[in-house]
């Protein structure tokens, strides 16, 4: 997507947009989850991807741009990875806190911004990041303990999140802004296998399907569309930097609409990764040469 010059002044409204594409995002989560009882992680998985995938495909119409034949390999990577990071990231969520789980799952494209780098103050935001985590641990504070399997769950969502985005840069050269409905397309075939058996006794039920269709339009649809909105207003330091407010909103949303309660160690771990994720993005911009 086309992102604003570095010196392009930025509103009200494009930092609106943003923070509201980021709550979105929480809001759908929040929304999964609650869904998990009936459908569990894998079938909510699978319904999110369909509607999302249904949803980008009328914003977008990709079929008007066809893949090449040397983009096709990245473009199975990046649908891969899709279904994979939504797969992991739910079934993480069945077993820790939302704001805990972002968190956890923020560490991947972190790790990707800094990974190759020589410079010293770099490797103190993976340390930082490194921290968060440790705190975020099921042994970081004994009478609140997560669930191990949780944890790692969110980790490995993140690193489908970092190589999501590798991906994406790749598929993307030739299909632009389609590369989401493609890649979404692509995610949702590879989750029916997972998640079909787990909701096909609910497919005929209005408030399951007018509940997933919530899901699909917070966590996909309506974020994305935002975000073209205001990305080319923006300039992509402050993009970066807001986006870092992200762990902060899940913990938000989970405290708001699923009770979720976070000790002051978990806090802390989730300040420490927005902290890394925050002054990584200020660095990465501050190096990098102007246009």
């Amino acid at each position: 997507m086309p992102i604003a010059k570095p010196q392009a002044h930025v509103g009200a409204m494009p930092i609106l947009g943003l923070l509201g594409s980021m709550l979105s995002v929480q809001v759908g989560a929040a929304f999964a989850k609650s869904l998990f009882p009936v459908l569990g992680p894998e079938g909510t998985t699978m319904l999110r991807l369909v509607m999302g995938a249904l949803m980008l495909a009328a914003v977008l119409r990709p079929w008007k741009v066809l893949p090449s034949r040397k983009s096709l390999p990245w473009l199975a990577a990046y649908g891969i990875t899709v279904c994979s990071m939504n797969m992991l990231f739910y079934a993480a969520l069945q077993r820790i806190p939302l704001g805990i789980c972002v968190a956890l799952e923020f560490t991947g494209p972190l790790f990707v911004a800094t990974i190759g780098s020589r410079r010293l103050l770099d490797l103190v935001w993976i340390g930082l990041a490194i921290a968060g985590i440790a705190l975020l641990s099921p042994f970081a504070d004994a009478s609140r303990g997560l669930d191990p399997l949780g944890v790692a769950l969110a980790l490995a969502a993140g690193a489908c999140w970092g190589l999501y985005i590798i991906f994406a840069q790749k598929a993307g050269a030739g299909l632009g802004v389609r590369t989401s409905a493609y890649g979404m397309a692509i995610a949702a075939m590879l989750a029916l296998p997972f998640g079909f058996g787990a909701a096909q006794a609910h497919l005929a039920d209005p408030h399951v399907m007018a509940g997933a269709a919530v899901v699909g339009l917070f966590s996909t649809a309506l974020p994305f569309c935002l975000e073209m909105l205001v990305l080319a207003r923006m300039p992509a330091k402050v993009y970066g930097m807001l986006v870092c407010l992200e762990p902060a909103g899940g913990a938000l949303t989970g405290f708001l609409f699923l009770a979720e309660k976070l000790s002051l160690p978990q806090c802390a771990g989730i300040a420490a990764v927005i902290a890394a994720a925050f002054g990584a993005a200020v660095a990465a911009r501050q190096s990098a040469p102007s246009a």
